[in-house]
C-alpha cells in the first residue's frame, strides 16, 4: 500500500542506524540487505540483514510534521510500550524490540529495530489453508487476544496522547471519536451520515460505555497481515501502534466484515453471546473504526479507493443499527 506517511530511508542511514542499535555492526554486503516490506499503510517498514547474519525488522514513524490523525500522536511510543509489556507472558508470540530511537538525529523521526517472526503473514498464507486449518488458528488468534486484554492499566485511551485519556470509559470513547470528527472536519470530509447525525448516535447508546469500570490493553488492529503463522499455529502478532486502554469488544475480531455473526476468534476467546448493551458497544466500535478508515484516506493519499470503500459500509450497517435501536 502507497501511503504519503511512510518515510522511506537510503541504505546509508538505515546502516548508520543499524550500527547506532548493534553495537556498531555492519549491514550485511548485497542489495538484499535491506528489503522494504510494503504490506504496511502507515510507517515504512524493512526487512534488514546485518553482518553477521542475524535479521531482523526496522519500523520508522512518519517524517517529522506529517499530517496524521490526532489519535496517531506518537504512536511509536504506544507501540513499543505495548510490546514491552505484553512480551511479559510468553503465551503472547510478540517480537522482542531491540532498540528503540527516539533522538532525531541519524533519522528525522522515532524508528525501532526488532525481532524478525519465523513464519509467514496470515493475509497471505489462508489462501493455501484448509477451512479447519484456519479454524485453529482463528481460534488461538482469540486466545491470544484474550491474554493481550488481561494486562490491566489506570485510565483509559492511548499512551501516547494524553490529551485522548480519561478518568471513565464513556468520557474517553467520546473524546476519540469526537477527534476523528475533528480530523475529518479538517480536511472537509463529506460523510455519508452528516456530522450531528454521526454525534446523536454516539450519544443515543452512549450509556452501553459505562458498563466498563476497568481499562484493559486493545491491540485494536488485529487483522489477518498483523499475524504470522507457522507450521499449524500463530507464530507472532505485530502492529500494538494503535493500541489502547479500553474494553475487549473493541478488538478486530468483534467487528464483521460480511463473515459468521460467531467466529472461531471469538470461540478462541471465549465470548460468544452478548446482551444488548454489548451490542450498542459493538456498534459503536464498529462506527468508530469506519471512521478512522475513511477520514485516513484523506490523510495517507492511497492508491486505491478501497479503504474508503470499506469503511462506507461499516459506516453504513452501524449508523442503520444504531438509529433504530
Amino acid at each position: 500500500m502507497e501511503s504519503k506517511t511512510k518515510n522511506r530511508k537510503t541504505r546509508e542511514q538505515i546502516g548508520a542506524m543499524a550500527a547506532r542499535a548493534f553495537d556498531g555492526m555492519a549491514l550485511a554486503a548485497g542489495e538484499d540487505a535491506i528489503v522494504e516490506m510494503k504490506d504496511g499503510w502507515f510507517n515504512a517498514s524493512y526487512g534488514v540483514r546485518l553482518a553477521d547474519g542475524r535479521q531482523v525488522v526496522l519500523k520508522i514513524a512518519p517524517p517529522a510534521g506529517s499530517e496524521v490523525l490526532t489519535y496517531e500522536s506518537n504512536i511509536m511510543t504506544t507501540e513499543v510500550a505495548a510490546m514491552r509489556l505484553v512480551r511479559r507472558n510468553p503465551d503472547i508470540p510478540v517480537p522482542e524490540i531491540y532498540s528503540f530511537d527516539d533522538v532525531r538525529d541519524l533519522c528525522d523521526s522515532a524508528y525501532f529495530f526488532m525481532e524478525k517472526v519465523a513464519g509467514d503473514n496470515l493475509e497471505h498464507a489462508k489462501a493455501d489453508m484448509a477451512p479447519e486449518a484456519r479454524a485453529a488458528i482463528d481460534r488461538q488468534i482469540g486466545e491470544i487476544i484474550r491474554a493481550v486484554n488481561a494486562f490491566t492499566g489506570t485510565y483509559f485511551g492511548y499512551e501516547g496522547n494524553t490529551e485522548l485519556r480519561a478518568a471513565t470509559w464513556r468520557e474517553a470513547f467520546v473524546k476519540i471519536v469526537e477527534s476523528v470528527l475533528d480530523d475529518g472536519a479538517r480536511k472537509a470530509v463529506v460523510y455519508d451520515f452528516g456530522y450531528d447525525e454521526i454525534r446523536v448516535a454516539v450519544r443515543k447508546h452512549a450509556a452501553a460505555l459505562d458498563e466498563i469500570a476497568a481499562p484493559c490493553l486493545v491491540h485494536w488492529d488485529a487483522w489477518d497481515p498483523n499475524w504470522f503463522v507457522r507450521d499449524g499455529k500463530v507464530a507472532g502478532i505485530i502492529d500494538f501502534e494503535r493500541a489502547l486502554w479500553a474494553e475487549p469488544l473493541m478488538e478486530a475480531h468483534f467487528r464483521n466484515f460480511g463473515g459468521p455473526e460467531i467466529s472461531d476468534a471469538m470461540r478462541g476467546y471465549g465470548k460468544t453471546t452478548f446482551t444488548f448493551a454489548e451490542r450498542e458497544r459493538c456498534q459503536l466500535y464498529q462506527l468508530h473504526l469506519a471512521l478512522v478508515m475513511n477520514t485516513e484516506c484523506y490523510y495517507r493519499n492511497y492508491d486505491t479507493d478501497d479503504v474508503l470503500n470499506d469503511s462506507r459500509k461499516l459506516m453504513r450497517s452501524a449508523m442503520e443499527w444504531l438509529k433504530a435501536n
